[in-house]
């Protein structure tokens, strides 16, 4: 069977048991998986978003919620096919970027702003703020007054935001990080080493400027770009815990839980964190890797799963289906759908196994389909 990639063709009546989702690289490049806005900043643990098209184009109809919303995927999805959306996440940052990806801009008003962002970063003095420790030994000491720089040039500007995901996605790269370690950074470094990515002897990032540049102008063209596709729809984020926020209705819920003892969503931007003074919710996250996956931890995850999907169904129009893509290598969705208040209509398997880095690992993830 060839994988399927035909993704606009998808409508309620399609079967999509007939449908494979093993893409491979040829069959889904990394340019088409990381579309217009869907790249604006890094972030671990993010799903497929053609993946989501066609669930989206099979179940939806009018609202879709998504209680685990990191990222923002299925709200850019939802948006661009015309649904509206909510978005549901207990981490400051992970709600800034949806909000940032799914935002309404002028963006003749914004390419104005933007230069004039440019310009002033050329004509400014280096800012003599100190930054926090953190930011202090991760990143060189002219990266640092760079990045100060650029945030103080954007407070009060129309679009801060937008450019607060710029100044962050600039801050992880010029991480006193390996190269090799972008994704989980273990110690700065302060002098050459040799890197595994690139097979040689590289040297710590000492400037940020070039970041800033390169992501100011690229995030310009990915806006742009998604500009032309977003439909006029209502796009809601929600910062909280889903197990216990009440929730709007809707009659569709897609989302990607977090896999059980596998990232730290809150550690893993804590750059973004330090440079935009944004308070922390650690505690409220459900199966992280700091607490890792003993059998507390994984009954821990799997009650916390259940309060979140039990709460969903409370606002899902009955009949509604919610579509869940999970890993779920420790079994611990096997009849969840019973304590939750829904029916197993489908499951399907799907190979992952176009991954590169040091992750390239192949694995597996389920796509559960239930209906309230």
């Amino acid at each position: 069977m060839q994988p399927f990639t035909r993704f606009s063709s998808v409508t309620s009546k399609t079967d999509l048991a007939r449908l494979d989702f093993d893409w491979h690289e040829k069959d889904l490049p990394e340019r088409d998986r990381t579309k217009h806005v869907h790249r604006l900043h890094p972030y671990l643990g993010k799903y497929v978003p053609q993946l989501v098209e066609v669930f989206l184009r099979k179940y939806a109809r009018r609202i879709v919620l998504d209680p685990f919303s990191g990222s923002g995927t299925t709200l850019v999805e939802a948006s661009t096919l015309g649904f509206d959306a909510v978005g549901v996440d207990v981490s400051l940052f992970n709600c800034l970027l949806a909000k940032v990806k799914t935002d309404v801009y002028d963006v003749q008003k914004l390419e104005r702003e933007a230069r004039d962002i440019a310009q002033a970063f050329l004509d400014e003095p280096a800012s003599d703020e100190a930054g926090t420790p953190y930011l202090r030994e991760w990143l060189h000491p002219r990266s640092l007054r760079e990045l100060l720089r650029f945030r103080r040039l954007i407070r009060g500007r129309r679009y801060e935001d937008l450019y607060k995901v710029v100044l962050c996605r600039s801050a992880r790269s010029a991480r006193l990080a390996p190269h090799h370690e972008l994704d989980f950074p273990k110690e700065p470094v302060s002098g050459p080493y040799r890197c595994r990515k690139h097979s040689r002897l590289c040297r710590p990032t000492q400037g940020a400027a070039k970041f800033l540049r390169r992501y100011l102008e690229d995030t310009l063209e990915r806006v742009r770009e998604y500009a032309r596709l977003r439909k006029p729809v209502s796009v809601r984020l929600l910062h909280g815990d889903a197990r216990s926020l009440r929730l709007p209705l809707v009659d569709t819920v897609m989302t990607s839980p977090p896999y059980v003892g596998l990232i730290d969503y809150h550690e893993q931007h804590r750059y973004a964190y330090e440079l935009l003074g944004l308070p922390r919710h650690d505690g409220s996250e459900i199966g992280p890797a700091s607490r890792g996956s003993s059998r507390k931890a994984k009954a821990d995850y799997r009650e916390g799963i259940a309060a979140v999907f039990a709460n969903c169904a409370r606002r899902l129009e009955k009949g509604g289906h919610a579509v869940i893509v999970v890993g779920d290598r420790h079994d611990l969705y096997s009849d969840l759908h019973k304590e939750c208040g829904f029916e197993l209509v489908d499951r399907f398997e799907r190979h992952v196994n176009r991954r590169t880095g040091l992750r390239s690992h192949d694995f597996y993830e389920s796509i559960l389909v239930w209906r309230r």
